[in-house]
């Protein structure tokens, strides 16, 4: 063991932990099991990296211009800060995470995931050094390893390089999913269904039509979701404490965000009102919302095909792939797992709405002590939406299958059908054809060859797909069945 101290106290440490005493102190302090988003963490690596090469580039500049100064800015030198960036690109790939063990669920505005890396990151490059760990006489997780730095500018910067890389991710599945239904939409073009309203028969559609509806809200979403890059790309990276810039080189401040740009190829903007970078959350409010909405499309969508696959009607018109074994007691049954899991995402998704919008609204004054919180929900939120488009392509929509005999039979069967009539024969003659179609149970093709209200063979060509699905009618369609 090996024993660290800070102005509280002393603590011992295992001999080879990359954590330190900080750490230690706020694993104690937030006694929770909820674990820390990975990316957050390989995305601070990634800031933390664009720091020591802005310091780097300012030391030279230093050597250039002022070089009876470098000596009074404690500068670390090439070899630390080769060890440095070696060190924090091991974090950014991901390296190293179990050495984090500060919880999701902490308080300290982030300050404990700031210093944790810290140590990380203090403790790999000691020993790419040839020193050990704990040996803060070489190099300090605080005066190294943090330097221009605040736990306030590099930790919501982080979150925002995670969460760009997540949008991205976003994207294409949302894009993939909604190129599925448009492939749904195209084969079943012409597939004849009966169309709902509140739960009840309504008026002849297609089950292209009803795809249409969820590619079209896609589309809303992946553009949303796209312009999301445009609504948080602003960060604080180089305002320090509360975004004034105190005790921090203003050669930094200007290079350390251009920096992060090269590394991350990401559309990351310095803001111009630091302060308010650092204090104001709601941009993390918009961005979510936007989520939220794709989440309530996606349930909408697996809620209404789980409907058209269930057991509860007559007939099933779809058929959702058997994914798994549905019971451990009732043999044979298959539960719709897919739109459950979606279902489910989405309500923690809302939940985490509710959750990112009341603790955005708890900054006080110039800085949101709830930035950890705030960020471990967004994070989640898109993972899951992500998994949720996964889900549903790969695990649904690759299987699902339309009985256009069944959904076209049942149409015919139903009173509902008869709307198409009435501009010819008026509403009470279709009517009475619906009322005896609901007495008998029959289609309405035999129930009118019994009442003699239409010709057969004009009834025949109004029933065709082209006739029900038109938008509207004209006058020259009226003149072909008279």
């Amino acid at each position: 063991m090996r024993t660290e101290k800070d102005f509280i106290g002393e603590v011992s440490i295992p001999d080879d932990a990359l954590y330190g005493i900080h750490s230690y102190r706020a694993q104690q302090n937030f006694p929770n099991q909820v674990p820390f988003p990975v990316e957050w963490y390989r995305a601070t690596g990634t800031v933390k990296l664009a720091c020591y090469k802005t310091v780097r580039k300012f030391l030279e500049a230093l050597r250039r211009e002022h070089p009876d100064l470098v000596s009074h800015l404690r500068l670390p030198d090439e070899d630390r800060l080769d060890a440095l960036e070696s060190a924090a690109t091991e974090v950014a790939r991901g390296s190293h995470f179990d050495h984090f063990i500060v919880p999701s669920v902490q308080g300290g505005a982030g300050t404990s995931i700031n210093l944790n890396i810290n140590e990380i990151i203090t403790n790999v490059a000691l020993g790419t050094l040839g020193k050990k760990p704990g040996e803060y006489s070489f190099l300090d997780p605080i005066e190294t390893a943090n330097i221009f730095q605040s736990t306030n500018d590099v930790i919501p910067t982080a979150l925002t390089v995670a969460i760009m890389l997540l949008l991205n991710e976003l994207e294409e599945a949302i894009n993939l999913t909604r190129s599925s239904f448009e492939q749904l939409e195209t084969k079943y073009r012409n597939s004849l269904r009966l169309g709902y309203t509140q739960m009840q028969e309504a008026v002849p559609s297609t089950f292209g039509q009803l795809f249409s509806t969820y590619s079209e809200a896609l589309s809303r979403d992946w553009w949303r979701v796209s312009k999301g890059f445009e609504r948080i790309k602003v960060v604080n990276l180089g305002g320090g404490a509360i975004g004034t810039g105190i005790s921090i080189p203003r050669f930094f401040i200007m290079e350390v965000v251009p920096a992060l740009k090269r590394l991350t190829a990401l559309p990351v903007n310095q803001g111009e009102n630091l302060p308010d970078a650092t204090c104001n959350m709601d941009k993390w409010v918009e961005v979510h919302a936007i989520l939220k909405a794709h989440a309530v499309n996606l349930e909408k969508i697996v809620s209404d095909l789980r409907l058209l696959a269930s057991g509860a009607g007559d007939t099933r018109e779809v058929a959702l792939p058997a994914r798994q074994v549905g019971s451990s007691i009732m043999p044979g049954k298959v539960n719709p797992v897919i739109p459950e899991y979606v279902i489910s995402s989405a309500h923690r998704i809302y939940a985490n709405d509710q959750l990112i919008t009341s603790l955005s609204a708890q900054g006080c004054l110039d800085l949101n002590a709830y930035l950890p919180e705030i960020g471990c929900a967004m994070l989640d939120s898109l993972k899951l939406m992500i998994s949720m488009n996964r889900s549903i392509k790969e695990q649904m929509l690759e299987g699902f299958d339309v009985n256009e005999k069944v959904a076209r039979e049942k149409l015919f069967r139903s009173p509902a059908v008869t709307t198409a009539l009435s501009p010819l024969i008026g509403y009470h003659k279709a009517a009475t054809l619906a009322k005896m179609m609901k007495e008998t149970g029959k289609d309405i093709f035999t129930v009118n060859e019994g009442l003699k209200i239409m010709e057969k063979g004009k009834l025949e060509q109004l029933m065709e797909p082209d006739n029900l699905l038109k938008m509207g009618f004209t006058m020259n369609d009226i003149r072909e069945v008279l």
